[in-house]
């Protein structure tokens, strides 16, 4: 009777913080494969369609915060769920998408002919070397990791939704993994509408899911794009 009576008095141990990267639904950027950093287009049909799919899939999840990038695109994304869940988004500028400078509203093709020089740099070197008077991955990681720090610090534990950009999350997942800043395009994916799961552990942020988009209809998540 003790022994039973002693194991109901064990306090229950409070669950790990996990951070859920949410990358926004479709613009018509992400489906032709144009930079877009700086400029705000409006999701399309299709990527209203997905915010609304990441709603009706996560809503029953018991959510700490959602933090947002202050773009359309990002707001229009998590907006959806805020409504279901009855939570406010807290904007986050440090979020929003890494600055293309020059390249913005401009294709691969296009940039390859005009800044040719530049672009080879920053494939070769995106940590260091930015796009055409844009940013570095270096620079990202220095607005976008202290949103991180203080969600962290201010919620400890459960979830908590992070909605922002591709290349802004494939820099912050770099940075959590301990994976070299200047591979982030190599070695991490993170199409349009698509969800990945950090988990914080007592030895450090360990990755659960990458680039996920199963909680989408099919023929959503057949759209190509980047």
């Amino acid at each position: 009777m003790a022994l039973a009576f002693l194991r109901s008095q064990k306090k229950v141990k409070p669950m790990s913080l996990k951070l859920y990267f949410l990358r926004h639904g479709e613009t018509e950027y992400s489906l032709r494969g144009a930079y877009c950093g700086s400029i705000d287009p409006e999701l399309t049909s299709e990527g209203h369609r997905m915010a609304l799919a990441f709603a009706d899939a996560y809503c029953k999840l018991d959510w700490q915060g959602i933090y947002v990038s202050p773009m359309e695109r990002t707001v229009a994304t998590a907006r959806p769920l805020c409504e279901a869940a009855g939570l406010e988004m807290q904007i986050k500028d440090g979020l929003r998408e890494i600055a293309y400078g020059a390249w913005e509203d401009r294709e691969q093709a296009d940039i390859k002919r005009c800044h040719e020089e530049d672009y080879i740099r920053w494939l070769t070197e995106p940590a260091w070397n930015p796009p055409t008077g844009g940013e570095t991955a270096v620079q990202v990681a220095s607005r976008a990791l202290p949103v991180i720090a203080g969600i962290e610090s201010g919620h400890g534990n459960g979830n908590v939704l992070v909605v922002s950009h591709k290349a802004t999350i494939r820099i912050m997942l770099c940075s959590l993994l301990g994976i070299d800043l200047g591979r982030y395009r190599d070695r991490i994916d993170a199409p349009a509408g698509s969800l990945s799961i950090v988990k914080f552990t007592a030895h450090g942020p360990m990755l659960e899911v990458l680039g996920d988009r199963s909680y989408l209809p099919h023929d959503l998540r057949e759209r190509t794009g980047t």
